[in-house]
């Protein structure tokens, strides 16, 4: 079917983004011989992605509702794989920042380019799954990284680790631009979504433009989605960007070494982004409500992230394993998050949606990261941070719950402020 096509190919650009991001990561001990660089220094690079990345989410769902999915991912991907390629250039500290900043800057527009390929294509009764397709990329990219990149530096040297990524999205680009489908049409899918929801006949004007997205914060839904998203991206940030960087400086592992485990929690995350929009899935077509169904997945992915506080205590190999069940809980939490916004609001401003819950996501990776390379640098171990991640999802289950008493289809457009607060 087109639209399983479809998802494969924005698959498939998500693994690329965490391919790229992942890129300086797993470098960073032979970086680190040629250009040295602290523990706040790393935090800091990590914060300049994402200080981007964070303003690019919320401005890139509004580019992408502008230019529609095919131009506005075409761009998005030409622009970061160029500026993954750029790191490859870099001699100081100052100019690995600019390019993770501008790395972050292109990377910011992906997801919700993903989100709302999903919304204009899939029925309801098929998105969670869709997306949690869609989100298994990150795993996708993360797992072939470290072997990969490890496979790179045995033969050459860092710089042609980011030059090798940047070409594969250029290749990706290529791809899109030539497979990418024309927009179903509205009423093609408006049907579909009749069919699996049983919702009211969508009779209202459909002409006007989408509202700007800033006034989509009036809704208490998108605020509670926005800081939700803050506490459990704070963790996911902190674990993509410090993972291998743990396993280099606190378990003594080499480059190969890393290559070799790394891509294992990855693997896992990939599992539970599928896994937990599976069951979603399934649990609506059994003939439980939405409502029902998304919060009890959500609720499950968050119970298992507090284990692991105990992972600086455990032998290398438990530890792993307990990585493994923390990216597994969070990929299936964070694929029923970035669903809800297509339960929530129309199709024509869940970008725009994803954008601002994206936004608040990279903010919370922001400071965490900082946070953590401060720590570590003034005598704090892991256990501290690990201490504070591992409670983050428990509470950020706590804001859907409140903020978002019914997950249903609130107003045919977000100005009339049904259930704004």
């Amino acid at each position: 079917m087109t639209r399983w096509r479809l998802a494969t190919m924005v698959t498939a650009a998500i693994g690329i983004s965490y391919l790229d991001r992942q890129s300086l990561p797993v470098a960073i001990a032979a970086i680190q011989r040629d250009i040295p660089l602290s523990n706040t220094e790393f935090g800091a690079l990590s914060s300049c992605f994402l200080l981007a990345y964070a303003v690019m989410y919320a401005g890139g769902g509004a580019l992408v509702d502008r230019l529609g999915t095919k131009r506005g991912f075409l761009l998005i991907m030409t622009f970061w794989s160029f500026a993954c390629a750029s790191q490859s250039l870099a001699m100081s500290f100052g100019m690995l920042a600019i390019s993770r900043f501008l790395l972050g800057a292109g990377e910011g527009g992906g997801f919700p380019a993903a989100t709302k390929v999903i919304a204009e294509w899939f029925p309801i009764r098929e998105r969670s799954t869709a997306m949690g397709l869609v989100n298994a990329g990150t795993a996708v990219g993360a797992v072939v990284a470290p072997p990969a990149i490890a496979a790179i530096l045995t033969v050459s040297n860092w710089r042609a680790v980011f030059v090798a990524c940047g070409g594969v999205g250029l290749l990706w680009s290529l791809w899109w631009a030539r497979a990418m489908p024309a927009r179903p049409t509205a009423s093609a899918v408006a049907a579909m979504d009749l069919q699996a929801r049983g919702d009211r006949a969508d009779s209202e004007d459909r002409s006007s433009a989408p509202p700007p997205w800033m006034s989509l914060l009036a809704f208490g839904q998108v605020r509670g989605l926005v800081f939700a998203k803050f506490l459990t991206d704070a963790a996911w940030f902190f674990y993509i960007a410090w993972l291998p960087k743990y396993l280099y400086d606190a378990r003594g592992f080499n480059v190969q070494q890393v290559g070799y485990y790394a891509w294992v929690p990855f693997a896992a995350s990939g599992v539970g982004s599928l896994l937990g929009g599976w069951f979603s899935s399934h649990l609506i077509a059994r003939g439980r409500s939405v409502n029902f169904s998304r919060k009890l997945a959500l609720g499950l992915s968050a119970a298992v992230m507090p284990a692991i506080i105990v992972v600086t205590r455990v032998p290398v190999e438990w530890a792993i394993g307990l990585f493994s069940l923390a990216f597994f809980g969070q990929q299936s939490w964070s694929t029923l998050v970035m669903v809800l916004p297509t339960d929530l609001f129309d199709r024509d401003v869940v970008a725009s949606i994803a954008g601002l819950v994206g936004f608040g996501g990279a903010m919370g990776g922001l400071l965490m990261n900082l946070v953590a390379g401060h720590l570590l640098d003034t005598g704090f171990g892991y256990q501290t941070i690990f201490s504070i991640v591992g409670l983050l999802h428990v509470a950020a289950f706590g804001v859907i719950l409140v903020t978002i008493p019914e997950v249903a289809l609130l107003s045919r457009r977000p100005r009339q402020r049904i259930h704004a607060s």
